[in-house]
């Protein structure tokens, strides 16, 4: 059926076939280089994507939408295999293929048959020494590895994806431990065009936490799965982390720039986790290690003490017979002194009544001389007892003092203290009670009343 126009008429289909022809014939295969965006894989096997051209502030400047159908897509995915490459978002390529438009849907697309390994890896090599050099120029390839990692690091950042295997196999490492590890845990994607931009922002949220060390991890991938942590950014924000950085990404051969600017780099999250776990183990051994050690001298000090005080009890009970016995004297001597004074007195009194009749005669004055002798005599005799009294009475004072001092009140007031068993015996071994016996300790301020669990 022809249509009533003078001039030739398209149907749609027509024309769509025509634009194919011409593009066939004009355009044969070329080679292109473009970064990989917004990739979709087919059920069917076939690989969808965009190559993009970005300007200034990653503006897109030019898009052209591309396919590698299924056999040329899993030739493609074998090559690159072999040099541990893939197709990934926001990857460079350089790719061999052909222009073509599909009529049904109106869409002119790049038909892929090959893609370049060599060009991405170069590319990538390149880009990595770049990022390098500017580490190093700005001093941060060495800044967290400076930092001094906390002697008992319990309380740990996390950064990877939340559920992901990485992130199961580093918690539970850490749980089975048996130590009290507390993880601040922020989700970030670890591979894909949102992995660099999470990544920082989770640095960015964990630099205001109160942790002692921040773990960045994933489970194993190729090469470019690992992009993001070769991003500038990522490292940047490794590198001026406040607290020690620990990554463990999942990578036997190659150590990506996050791990040349982290404090310490292990090859998988479980080992990041036993790393931390042996630090923590240390730190125990260590705190063991010191009780012991102050226990000994502890127990050296109060063998020490109780040596002391059994001395110090042995000569108060010394100094207290000896108080006793000096009062027993005095006493004594208190008793008779009176008697023999008044004794001495009337034994003078009776010669001086005898001497002045004898005297009378001959010598008066001699008389009256001798008349006063006793007086003074006595005088005499009063004050050597007075002075007697006070030696007493001095020495007498001298040994209270000294009882008082060697007192076990006033050595338990000095920290010491008396330890006896159940039925009051002083203890000078602990091999003198058994486990589970009760012991009384006598302090200063009381008494404690204790139960062996060790002797």
């Amino acid at each position: 059926m022809s249509l009533p126009f003078q001039e030739e008429t398209y149907s749609v289909s027509a024309l769509c076939e025509e634009v194919r022809d011409l593009l066939q014939q004009a355009c044969t295969e070329v080679w292109v280089v473009g970064e990989v965006n917004r990739v979709r894989e087919h059920r069917s096997g076939h690989f969808y994507f965009e190559l993009i051209e970005k300007g200034v502030d990653d503006q897109i400047t030019a898009k052209l939408e591309a396919v590698a159908w299924r056999n040329d897509y899993r030739r493609i995915r074998q090559v690159l295999g072999e040099s541990d490459q893939k197709v990934t978002e926001g990857q460079e390529i350089r790719c061999r293929g052909r222009l073509d438009f599909y009529p049904p849907f109106g869409r002119l697309q790049f038909v892929v048959r090959e893609v370049d390994p060599v060009f991405t890896l170069g590319l990538m090599a390149r880009r990595r020494q770049e990022t390098l050099a500017a580490l190093a120029k700005a001093g941060l390839l060495e800044r967290n590895r400076g930092l001094k990692l906390a002697p008992l690091p319990l309380k740990v950042g996390l950064i990877t994806s939340h559920e992901s295997a990485a992130y199961h196999d580093f918690l539970s490492s850490l749980r089975e431990s048996g130590y009290g590890f507390q993880v601040f845990f922020v989700h970030a994607a670890v591979q894909g065009r949102d992995a660099e931009k999470e990544i920082v922002s989770a640095l960015s949220w964990l630099s205001r936490a109160e942790i002692d060390c921040l773990a960045v991890i994933r489970g194993g991938g190729s090469r470019a799965d690992l992009a993001a942590f070769d991003s500038r950014k990522v490292a940047e924000a490794i590198a001026e982390f406040p607290a020690p950085v620990l990554t463990g990404l999942g990578h036997e051969i190659d150590q990506a720039i996050a791990d040349l600017t982290a404090h310490a780099a292990f090859k998988t999250p479980t080992k990041v986790a036993e790393f931390l776990v042996a630090e923590v183990a240390d730190a125990e051994r260590s705190v063991t290690g010191l009780g012991r050690s102050l226990s000994q001298v502890t127990m050296e000090t109060l063998r020490r003490g109780r040596e002391m005080l059994g001395r110090s009890e042995r000569g108060l009970l010394m100094a207290r017979h000896s108080v006793a016995t000096s009062r027993s004297v005095l006493a004594h001597l208190a008793k008779r002194f009176p008697r023999a004074v008044n004794f001495y007195l009337d034994t003078h009194r009776r010669r001086v009544e005898v001497v002045p009749q004898r005297l009378a005669a001959t010598a008066p004055l001699p008389i009256e001389r001798r008349r006063q002798q006793p007086a003074r005599l006595v005088e005499r005799i009063a004050a050597k007892s007075q002075l007697r009294l006070r030696e007493l009475a001095e020495r007498l004072t001298g040994w209270e003092r000294l009882c008082i001092q060697l007192a076990p009140e006033r050595t338990l007031e000095r920290g010491f203290s008396i330890t006896r068993d159940s039925r009051g015996r002083a203890l000078a071994d602990p091999a003198q009670v058994m486990p589970g016996e009760r012991i009384i300790s006598q302090l200063a301020g009381g008494r404690l009343t204790s139960r062996v669990e060790e002797s």
